[in-house]
């Protein structure tokens, strides 16, 4: 190696050697790393928590609206979880459970709604009545269907000496709606079958009534 060899080495070295004087000192070093710590937590508990987690102990989340969006996400984890226990992720076998618990509600919902059904059927030109026992100013709901064919109907109220007309029908194959009884007697139906065919009449009855009274 020549001396100008040596002499440019020795000059590259120089040149790759930082000053001293620029680099940080062990004290500013561990001030760093303290407040590095101190924001990673600060994040942690004040942003990261809140957001993921609806957990907010500094506050800080609500004000951001972090923690509701945190609260979303663990209702949306519950019911994913939830979902999964019960369906087990086959989309087939969900569907089969979906459709069984559809049935149990459904059969739950009619039990709850509907306190009492009455199915008749009648022959071309036979009659029937169908009535409820109410008091004064009680209110009862209903729905009916007719299947098989048309029916007449004639839905009305007597007693304590009076007697009201509600709704009558000509050739109807259901009906809907509500009584509200303006003096204590029977309310309810007559009805009759002018069609050529047999027609059944499906009677479904809630509300405030004492008794549900049928004679032909």
């Amino acid at each position: 190696m020549t001396i100008f060899e040596k002499m440019r080495e020795a000059a590259q070295l120089n040149a790759d050697k930082p000053d001293p004087a620029l680099l940080p000192t062990p004290r500013q070093l561990r001030r760093s790393t303290i407040a590095a710590v101190i924001g990673a937590a600060f994040i942690g508990v004040g942003v990261y928590l809140p957001a993921e987690y609806g957990i907010d102990p500094t506050g800080v989340g609500n004000v951001l609206g972090l923690t509701e969006m945190g609260e979303i996400k663990q209702q949306l984890a519950r019911e994913a979880a939830e979902d999964e226990l019960l369906h087990g992720g086959g989309d087939q076998s969900s569907s089969l459970v979906d459709d069984i618990f559809g049935l149990f509600v459904g059969a739950a919902h009619a039990q709850e709604v509907w306190t009492d059904t009455v199915t008749f059927t009648l022959a071309p030109d036979a009659a029937t009545e169908v009535k409820l026992v109410m008091a004064e100013g009680d209110v009862a709901e209903y729905a009916w269907v007719a299947e098989g064919g048309r029916i007449n109907f004639d839905l009305h109220a007597h007693g304590d000496g009076q007697s009201v007309d509600y709704d009558r029908g000509r050739g109807a194959t259901d009906g809907a709606g509500s009584i509200e009884a303006p003096f204590p007697g029977e309310h309810g139906w007559f009805w009759r079958n002018r069609d050529d065919s047999d027609v059944t009449v499906t009677l479904q009855l809630r509300g405030a009534y004492s008794e549900v009274v049928r004679s032909e």
